[in-house]
């Protein structure tokens, strides 16, 4: 065992946040892209194009964690 802790727990901790990351990056985007359609009155705009960022952010995040965990866990498989 690996001094910080079972690798195949910490991979499923780390795939169990991606469902809260993806709502967090998605609600940010819309609300920055709110803000900003307020503060130029670029209505609905800014807003839009806001939430298309933080999605594809998230999605972004979730490749990337599911890589981490997939290699975290064929590491372990090879111990």
């Amino acid at each position: 065992m690996t001094p910080g802790g079972d690798p195949q727990w910490r991979s499923l901790g780390e795939l169990a946040s991606i469902g809260m990351t993806m709502v967090l990056y998605t609600v940010i985007g819309l609300g920055a892209g709110y803000w900003g359609d307020r503060w130029l009155g670029t209505s609905p705009w800014l807003m839009l194009s806001g939430l298309l960022l933080g999605i594809v952010t998230g999605f972004v995040n979730l490749f990337r964690s599911v890589k981490t965990a997939e290699r975290r866990m064929n590491e372990s498989d090879h111990d």
